[in-house]
């Protein structure tokens, strides 16, 4: 037993099993990806930054019912509403406060016409804790920038809801 560890200790014979190792993955593709210039795929539900929705006229989707206010957890929501001419309620302040948020999606399962949801962009570093606080215009412009990718990832979620 001696004898054979003496000769693998003047082998280097874990020095060879390590060249081995590295020589069998030279030729395997490559799986790191170049992170800022290449993105890995995304889950559809990835749970990113707040957004709020429109119909395609135009129009918000948030009817003010507060329902997500209510279910936060974090207290992170704010709404005000007030009626319309029309009849119909609508939001006149709508601030989500991203130092509260836990990202649960709890706003978004309980939003019973998908008005609020969390999209895919995970890249929203500010330098100002004021920038993490999203009013209704920034919401709105999050949803008008990610409104393809959001749909597609709702529609890809259905069949689980």
């Amino acid at each position: 037993m001696r004898f054979r560890e003496t000769i693998k200790t003047f082998l280097l014979w874990e020095l060879v099993k390590g060249m081995l190792a590295s020589f069998r993955h030279i030729f395997r593709p490559r799986v790191t990806l170049n992170y800022p210039y290449e993105k890995g795929p995304l889950s559809p539900r990835f749970r990113g930054e707040h957004a709020l929705r429109r119909y395609p006229n135009g129009e918000e989707r948030c009817i003010a019912c507060k329902l997500c206010e209510a279910v936060c957890p974090a207290l992170a929501i704010t709404i005000e509403a007030e009626p319309r001419d029309d009849g119909s309620r609508r939001t006149t302040r709508y601030d989500i406060d991203m130092t509260k948020c836990i990202y649960c999606g709890l706003c978004q399962e309980a939003c019973p016409v998908d008005a609020i949801v969390e999209g895919p962009n995970f890249e929203f570093a500010t330098e100002t804790r004021e920038e993490l606080v999203y009013t209704k215009d920034k919401l709105l412009a999050n949803g008008d920038r990610w409104e393809a990718q959001i749909a597609q990832s709702l529609q890809a979620d259905a069949p689980y809801r």
